[in-house]
């Protein structure tokens, strides 16, 4: 019976990776991760999300598409999420000049592939970040939005469906749900 070795890559090396690479590459603790491709829905939730933050939000906060790298340097997480929102100076990692440390929102729009991922290990790695007040995932099955948000307390979870309007405390917005969806063809179950 063989035993399979686990590479370790260092950070230079998913660095030039990622250079070379046509995918997005997510990295983690030694290890590198090419990410999944989405579907028209899953870009035009992306697209629709980021054009109501961009008519709401404070100035001084800014959204980006998912070509903002996120890094995560207390668990050593650099990834591509679909929505990043920075409020007041971009900073940016002492190793990655392209990877964004101060994210104040986060936001992935599920998929079947990624939804237990994002949900569980990439939100635990989210929830060091120091200045995340808020991480919002839009489902791609149904019309629900899912806040989970930084309180004097831990985190909270609340989940927002048709009809309903998302509330985030920092930065102050509020946007109905039906806005996120319109017009939008989710992908099949």
């Amino acid at each position: 019976m063989s035993t399979g070795r686990r590479l370790h890559y260092d950070y230079a090396d998913y660095l030039a990776s990622l250079e070379r690479s046509e995918l997005k590459l997510e990295y983690c603790d030694g290890t590198i991760y090419a990410m999944a491709g989405g579907t028209p829905a899953h870009a035009e939730l992306s697209a629709a999300v980021i054009g109501v933050f961009h008519r709401l939000l404070p100035k001084g906060c800014r959204p980006s598409t998912s070509d903002m790298k996120v890094r995560v340097e207390a668990s050593d997480l650099s990834t591509f999420p679909d929505v990043s929102v920075v409020c007041g100076e971009r900073l940016v990692s002492s190793i990655d000049a392209n990877a964004i440390i101060n994210p104040a929102v986060l936001v992935e729009v599920t998929s079947k592939s990624t939804e237990d991922y994002d949900r569980g290990d990439k939100l635990s790695h989210y929830k060091q970040i120091p200045s995340l007040k808020a991480v919002l995932f839009i489902s791609h099955r149904t019309r629900s939005i899912t806040l989970v948000e930084r309180s004097n307390t831990g985190w909270d979870e609340r989940e927002f469906r048709a009809g309903e309007a998302v509330t985030l405390a920092s930065p102050t917005i509020s946007f109905p749900v039906d806005e996120i969806y319109e017009r939008i063809v989710l992908d099949p179950v």
